[in-house]
């Protein structure tokens, strides 16, 4: 029967970010990495000596393609809006150094990983705190917390082979004209 194989609920499509030109970069998964920063885990309550880093997952739909931006009327230029997340009074933010992976593989040796990257952008990490102290305190999960739409503005991403990314690359986060994060 055909009825077996009709979809019910409209699918949805993958999101997409932008690459130079006009060409598109398809989200499937997005992996974050808690703890990795000592001064932000000190900052959490953690202790960075003791507890090793740690990974969680962001839905793709969170990811916000800041290069596909809307007229601001007020002003000449373009900007992305990202609006202020409901159920929350504490919104935080982090800019992120992302990485857009290009082939895939399991248990991929260090030496090798270079050859899985595809590219590179910069993210913001948003998180309603409030709910993330809340969802701690009762050793449940983040995902209310972290994976709320438009959580993930992100820039449009660079070929590795056009990036010039080293150990010694500075990320700055501003807000508003006002530097917040180096």
């Amino acid at each position: 029967s055909t009825a077996l194989h009709q979809i019910v609920v409209k699918q949805a499509t993958l999101p997409i970010l932008s690459l130079s030109g006009a060409a598109r970069y398809p989200i499937n998964r997005i992996f974050c990495v808690g703890r990795n920063y000592r001064e932000h885990a000190l900052e959490m309550g953690g202790d960075p000596d003791r507890e090793p880093p740690f990974f969680f997952t962001k839905p793709a739909d969170a990811i916000v393609d800041t290069c596909a931006v809307t007229s601001d009327e007020s002003s000449t230029s373009s900007r992305c809006v990202v609006p202020y997340p409901p159920m929350t009074s504490s919104l935080h933010f982090e800019g992120e150094l992302v990485v857009a992976v290009g082939k895939g593989g399991l248990r991929i040796p260090e030496s090798e990983v270079e050859n899985h990257i595809f590219g590179y952008a910069v993210g913001c990490d948003l998180t309603r705190r409030d709910l993330q102290a809340e969802a701690k305190k009762k050793g449940r999960p983040w995902d209310a917390a972290k994976g709320f739409d438009y959580s993930g503005p992100c820039s449009s991403i660079v070929p590795k082979e056009e990036a010039d990314i080293s150990p010694s690359t500075i990320l700055k986060l501003t807000v508003n004209g006002e530097l917040r994060q180096e």
